[in-house]
């Protein structure tokens, strides 16, 4: 491991950088039940994304893990899960927004949300927030029912436990400390990066 570039997250904050293809992204839960969103367009043409649609169908899943390619809307390898220390992530559900907590829980006015996070974090690269696709929600913990119902449950990590990415061509990555209380077991919490060759 050579030289390796950290990014902290404070609670409900996100990140924009680039990650080179062959770099390795660590995503870490320093004190567990935290989910971070996770989103990455291609860096020369924004217009190509991670794709949840060809991710979850090229795998055959949706419980993607160590050894699953994450694939962009071009159908193009993006990221490799090398290794995967929770082994239950979200790739269903969009990044929390101010349109959802006015939707789904009543709530008016300002909340700090991952949607709002990524399209300030990524505007310096030119991506709007209309390219954000459904994010990779890496620790959320969701359950499918017989019926197709979604159940919400405490994320599986705990501290310290992390997720690492292989970059497997030049990106633009943002990254959250997601802001839904649902999702965090209602309490928020920060995430830890780091980024290495």
């Amino acid at each position: 491991m050579g030289k390796i570039t950290r990014y902290h997250l404070d609670p409900r904050t996100g990140v924009g950088f680039l990650l080179g293809r062959g770099e390795v992204l660590r995503v870490i839960d320093p004190e567990g039940e935290q989910v971070s969103d996770l989103v990455a367009f291609r860096r020369d043409d924004p217009t190509e994304w991670l794709s949840s649609g060809r991710s979850i169908d090229y795998n055959n899943t949706i419980y993607l893990t160590t050894g699953h390619m994450l694939y962009s809307n071009n159908s193009q390898p993006m990221l490799t899960i090398l290794e995967d220390r929770v082994g239950k992530h979200d790739f269903l559900l969009t990044p929390c927004s101010q349109e959802m907590f006015r939707l789904l829980y009543n709530l008016e006015g300002y909340h700090p949300s991952c949607f709002g996070n990524l399209v300030t974090n990524l505007a310096q690269y030119g991506i709007a927030g209309h390219q954000i696709p459904t994010t990779f929600n890496i620790f959320m913990n969701v359950d499918v029912g017989p019926t197709g119902s979604l159940t919400i449950g405490p994320p599986l990590s705990r501290a310290g436990d992390f997720m690492e990415l292989r970059a497997e061509q030049d990106l633009v990555v943002g990254v959250t400390a997601c802001s839904a209380e649902k999702s965090n077991n209602n309490r928020f919490k920060p995430i830890d990066l780091e980024v290495y060759a």
